[in-house]
């Protein structure tokens, strides 16, 4: 299908000699930020992303397709500039990203060296003033087989953008070995998106969306989890990653039930964690946030910059009898807020009062993702060599990528069945113990919801 969005022209990006405003996706960082290094504009809040690469690999062609991405794609040397004049962007010419390369032991486990070997980067800091946005780190086990970890500020860079920066990757370096030009749609930038949702923000769909979430979130509150302990008025803390694997039956179940009642993997999940959380706190009236891709239009879908947006769902439960009821009420929800999906904080301002429990020093946000874009493929060929996504990450790790505050479950179907699940935690507000008990409980209750039920929609063998 051709892309039909009218594409910005040059005097509308330009603004205020190359002061680029912030998108609203950054300005909710910005408002979620303290200054005090913790948050999102900290030094730990970053995306980092490993793949394994099996072939016969030239680090000079490596570097130089490097050198290509970051020239092709704005977002990886775009500076966020605070100065006294206000917050802003600005683009910064292109610069070679660094590449480290260390010696991996070849005897052992290599998946599992490989795993830690991307748990032990992520523990490390990579801050806003790095140039450009992005470094990669590549372990070799031997000149067949190496693990190359990506990291990037999360400002700049979302998990969508990573496998955008690893597929133009493979093919600059196909292009520069094979000799020939590269084949890549062509590159829009992050500036052009930041246009074109300052345009949106005045046109009626946008008053549209406003007025549904005025109606839908009035009187409603965001759904606090109970901490370990209260949150501290300041200090340093840092984020755990709780990381467990739940078995293929789980995953077929999940898929049989998304059939049955035409709902999506994300639906039917959350409908079994929302009746878990109605059990555990006595609620029925359930508003918890998502994370979105935030690709619309979809020409983002190829541009390199930090997209995702925050999307509170509220689901009212009561009466539900079963996964059935409160699975239909979940997906009624989801499609709305869909449609009318706008930025957090352009929502926010017709639901001053959500966000409000958050700021009670004994209870934290608990944020529900489910990664199921199509675009995150496993695979990219480079001639003879090959790029592997390390999707399947069961390691747990104390430090890791920084979350702002709160608890991020995220859960990834695979094929097969298995789902990788994963639970990111501020360590000032919860143990471990009791996360790890949080991933039981949950496997408890997608037993006897999802899996329960999918046994009784499955045909019988005749």
């Amino acid at each position: 299908m051709t892309d039909t969005t009218p594409r910005p022209q040059p005097s509308e990006l330009r603004q205020d000699g190359d002061r680029i405003a912030l998108s609203l996706q950054q300005e909710f960082l910005r408002a979620m930020d303290h200054g005090d290094g913790n948050g999102p504009f900290g030094p730990y809040y970053h995306i980092v992303g490993g793949w394994r690469l099996h072939g016969p690999l030239d680090l000079r062609i490596l570097r130089g397709a490097l050198n290509d991405v970051v020239a092709r794609h704005e977002g990886l040397r775009t500076a966020i500039v605070l100065d006294e004049t206000g917050v802003y962007q600005r683009v910064r010419p292109p610069a070679a990203p660094e590449l480290v390369v260390r010696d991996l032991p070849a005897d052992g486990d290599r998946e599992r060296i490989a795993e830690q070997f991307a748990c032990d980067i992520e523990a490390g800091p990579f801050g806003t003033d790095e140039y450009p946005s992005m470094r990669m780190v590549l372990g070799r086990f031997d000149r067949q087989d190496a693990v190359l970890v990506m990291v990037a500020h999360h400002t700049m860079v979302d998990g969508w953008s990573a496998q955008v920066v690893m597929r133009d990757l493979a093919e600059h370096y196909a292009a520069r070995a094979q000799r020939r030009r590269p084949v890549l749609p062509p590159a829009r930038q992050p500036r052009e998106y930041t246009a074109w949702q300052r345009a949106e923000a005045e046109r009626p769909a946008t008053a549209a969306a406003r007025a549904f979430w005025r109606t839908s979130l009035h009187g409603a509150r965001m759904l606090t989890i109970p901490t370990d302990r209260p949150r501290p008025a300041e200090g340093d803390f840092r984020t755990g990653w709780h990381r467990f694997l739940l078995g293929e039956e789980f995953g077929r179940a999940t898929a049989t039930v998304a059939a049955r009642t035409r709902s999506s993997s994300f639906m039917v999940l959350l409908a079994a964690y929302l009746m878990h959380l109605r059990d555990r706190t006595g609620q029925t009236d359930l508003v918890l946030p998502t994370f979105t891709p935030g690709r619309s239009p979809g020409w983002t879908e190829d541009v390199v910059g930090s997209f995702y947006n925050f999307l509170p769902l509220r689901v009212d439960v009561e009466g539900c009898a079963d996964l059935l009821a409160v699975v239909a009420r979940v997906r009624s929800a989801c499609l709305a807020a869909y449609v009318h999906e706008i930025p957090f904080v352009q929502l926010s301002e017709e639901a001053p009062e959500l966000m409000s429990p958050l700021s009670e020093p004994d209870g934290a946000a608990s944020v529900f993702q489910v990664v199921q874009s199509p675009f995150m493929m496993t695979d990219w060929q480079a001639g003879d060599l090959r790029f592997t996504a390390m999707r399947r990450r069961l390691l747990s790790a104390s430090v890791g990528s920084q979350l702002p505050d709160g608890l991020l479950w995220s859960l990834e179907p695979r094929p097969g069945g298995l789902i990788l699940g994963k639970i990111g935690y501020t360590t000032n507000l919860f143990d471990e113990e009791s996360v790890v008990r949080m991933a039981e409980e949950f496997r408890v209750v997608l037993r006897d919801t999802v899996v329960t039920l999918a046994d009784t929609l499955v045909d019988p063998v005749s």
